[in-house]
């Protein structure tokens, strides 16, 4: 395995660096300084985890369900004797605190734990009635793509249903943040997965891309990431007719009623909000508060951002780290300039912190007029929009009025309140006085901009698999 300080890519069961032995810089966004480097492939070497991958195809698929069951469950084992270590590893790459990086492997655990547990019965099949059945076969290999914002828990999410349906992968991880799929490989490695079965790239993201999804060998692309570079590869898996599960974009309300609890309404939205430095596309982006509370929803909103404590992300008394990288500060510096000159007032946060690394408040806008890029453009950071409204209709109709469909919020005691929104709101999921992460039993996906397919429960295992109909049985019996 890689030393802590330059990550390898691993292939047909091997750590090595790449082939070129080019390196990719990896930065530590608390401190804006290169602390480690990861290894960048080379067509080479994609072509070996191409090779490798298909030869481990027939052997992984054909291996008893219960078996590939068993070895994901040895390797959440294995990585949860890891977490202490790997979570520092996360949080110095991503700025997230320690706490937030051991929850998220506990998460990754969890869905290991999970597919490992029910591989033999989703593979098993299903009657359909007399004289029929479907059989559920893996698709093939899989292509696999993770960014840095929850490398664990996402790698994880595509990694084990993939592996419990009997698919080989070849995981791209995340340059930025590459120790996750590191510890993740290395625990399924350990727990003895065949050599092919998992493969681990780093390196230009476009290369790698093009150069996997032309291979017909790849029959699956999974993807977490924009909503535009998902196209750009949902647009090259379309010249080999791959199947794409497609995790994109979010831009989520929250639906605040004049009936709401708000001493338990702030505070889940800001702890929910702000975790991560809001760099998930589940975060909450948009409040939305009936008139009569707005004012007191909004004094109490702007205290709650104003009490969360900013600092170094291995520091136990700091609530949020830095964001990941200059990029964000930018969007996040580009966004609160446009909505301002746009008419937009500032409640609280809203520059840049004056000290080493790439520290932004929590900000919270109001007065925010319809046509500014920030309530239209993901934020993907910890800026919040707060507006009022007159009646559930405009809520509904505000909250739907963006591109984006992942996740809403709404809080609310009344059922009349919670069925109109649930059925109005356009969102893959809709969570009733509620926010959380999604568990590992739990189908997860976009609708409009948001993507498509599903990651998560029994429906993320069928991505992987061919659900063969097979007609007529007993019928010369």
């Amino acid at each position: 395995m890689s030393d802590a300080m330059s990550h390898e890519v691993f292939i047909n069961g091997k750590w090595r660096v790449g082939g070129s032995r080019a390196t990719l810089p990896v930065i530590n966004p608390a401190t804006e300084k290169v602390f480690a480097s990861v290894a960048s492939a080379t067509v080479s070497d994609l072509d070996e985890a191409l090779a490798s991958a298909e030869l481990s195809r027939k052997g992984w698929s054909s291996r008893p369900a219960k078996e590939r069951g068993e070895i994901l469950a040895a390797a959440a084992r294995i990585l949860a004797t890891k977490i202490e270590a790997a979570a520092r590893d996360l949080s110095a790459e991503q700025g997230k605190t320690i706490a937030e990086a051991a929850g998220e492997y506990a998460r990754a655990v969890e869905t290991l734990e999970w597919n490992g547990t029910h591989a033999e019965e989703l593979s098993a099949p299903i009657p359909m009635g007399p004289n029929r059945m479907i059989v559920p076969e893996p698709l093939g290999v899989v292509a696999a793509f993770t960014p840095w914002n929850y490398p664990a828990v996402l790698i994880a999410r595509k990694l084990a249903p993939a592996l419990a349906a009997g698919c080989p992968v070849i995981l791209k991880g995340a340059e930025e943040a590459p120790s996750a799929a590191v510890h993740i490989v290395e625990s399924l490695h350990q727990s003895g997965i065949p050599d092919g079965v998992v493969n681990l790239v780093f390196g230009v993201p476009v290369h790698i891309s093009r150069h996997l999804l032309s291979s017909p060998i790849v029959k699956v692309l999974t993807f977490t990431g924009s909503t535009a570079v998902g196209k750009q590869l949902a647009t090259l898996a379309a010249n080999n007719l791959q199947r794409c599960i497609l995790e994109l974009g979010g831009h989520s309300p929250v639906i605040v009623c004049e009936d709401a609890d708000l001493g338990k309404a702030v505070p889940a939205i800001s702890e929910y909000k702000f975790e991560c430095a809001g760099q998930s596309c589940n975060a909450p982006s948009r409040i939305l508060v009936a008139r009569t509370l707005y004012d007191e929803f909004l004094s109490r909103m702007t205290e709650a951002a104003r009490k969360i404590r900013i600092g170094l992300p291995d520091d136990a008394a700091t609530d949020m780290g830095p964001m990941a990288n200059a990029r964000r500060i930018e969007a996040m510096q580009r966004l609160t300039k446009d909505a301002v000159e746009r008419g937009a007032r500032i409640e609280t946060g809203g520059a840049r912190l004056d000290r080493p690394g790439f520290y932004w408040p929590p900000t919270i806008l109001t007065g925010v007029p319809k046509d500014a890029r920030v309530l239209h453009e993901e934020p993907f950071g910890p800026i919040l929009t707060v507006a009022p409204f007159e009646d559930i209709e405009e809520a509904i109709e505000e909250a739907n009025a963006t591109d984006y469909g992942l996740a809403a919020y709404l809080f609310t005691g009344a059922a009349d309140a919670q069925k109109m929104m649930i059925n109005g709101l356009s969102a893959g999921a809709v969570s009733v006085n509620y926010l959380k992460g999604v568990s590992a039993d739990a189908p997860y996906g976009g609708v409009k901009q948001s993507g498509y397919g599903y990651e998560g429960g029994e429906l993320g295992v069928r991505s992987f698999q061919i659900l063969k109909m097979v007609n007529g049985l007993g019928s010369f019996g």
